[in-house]
């Protein structure tokens, strides 16, 4: 199923352009592949992401969930004529991790044309299951 706008699978590049002065640059958010019906990207986790403890911030699996959600929402509307925006986002926090990368992969539950639902699924270097995401996006026409 070709889920991307104009049935055209963005470029890596497209996506990456999105992140210059975002949160997504402060971060270290990566878009890493784009599939017919997935987005991937990668965080690191280091100073910016970890919490007290030393272990990755539940808001950083959030901030990662939101922005591969968002980016492969805003890939499937026209981007002349509408906006993606979140609405709501949950994370359950399965696993700890300490050091190298996390990874998520954004894939869509429901393409409307006024909301979109997500499911991101979040791993560590080894590919272990760190967070489940859902993420609500409205559809608003550009402008608005």
């Amino acid at each position: 199923m070709h889920i991307w706008f104009a049935q055209q699978t963005p470029s890596i590049e497209a996506a990456q352009s999105l992140r210059a002065n975002t949160m997504m640059e402060h971060l270290g958010i990566e878009i890493t592949e784009i599939g017919e019906d997935y987005m991937a990207a990668k965080m690191p986790v280091d100073h910016r992401t970890s919490q007290p403890y030393g272990i990755l911030h539940g808001g950083a699996s959030a901030a990662l969930a939101e922005t591969i959600g968002s980016i492969s929402g805003a890939m499937c509307v026209d981007l002349s004529k509408k906006i993606v925006v979140g609405l709501e986002i949950n994370c359950n926090h399965i696993r700890a991790v300490r050091s190298g990368y996390v990874h998520g992969v954004a894939k869509p539950i429901h393409l409307g044309g006024t909301t979109h639902v997500w499911d991101i699924r979040i791993t560590n270097d080894d590919g272990k299951l760190v967070c489940v995401s859902r993420l609500t996006l409205a559809v608003l026409d550009k402008g608005k």
